[in-house]
């Protein structure tokens, strides 16, 4: 039995890594977990996660099919965190589109609430 290393690039197993999160064994326990459990659930195709970390005021800002447009129209490659220092995570994602490849680089902001973190907002860089 091969095992999967995780898509967020921690160089640990899926399975005792973000599939804790995805699962909803466990719930993320700094900004940065969060972030590399999202980015697998792009990676993954995993849209309710993905909806489901995002803060409930933000929300209205983005509908379920755009999100799984985003994450099947692109090869995930993989993910790099650039820094993380209290509720923000500047991080490079890169993925492939057709024969091009791309990096997706953003600083994202994490609110925490009733013990749980969110994704609150996040500044691209271009």
């Amino acid at each position: 039995m091969s095992i999967i290393s995780c898509a967020c690039c921690s160089g640990n197993p899926y399975a005792e890594c973000c599939q804790i999160y995805h699962a909803k064994a466990a719930v993320p326990q700094t900004p940065a977990q969060l972030m590399r459990s999202r980015y697998s659930a792009y990676a993954l195709h995993l849209i309710d996660y993905l909806w489901d970390t995002t803060h409930p005021s933000k929300r209205y800002l983005y509908h379920k099919a755009d999100m799984e447009k985003w994450a099947k129209d692109n090869h995930w490659l993989r993910l790099e965190i650039v820094v993380a220092h209290k509720e923000v995570v500047e991080f490079k994602a890169f993925y492939q589109q057709g024969l091009r490849e791309f990096v997706h680089h953003e600083r994202s902001v994490f609110k925490k609430e009733d013990g749980k973190w969110y994704y609150f907002s996040g500044d691209h860089f271009h």
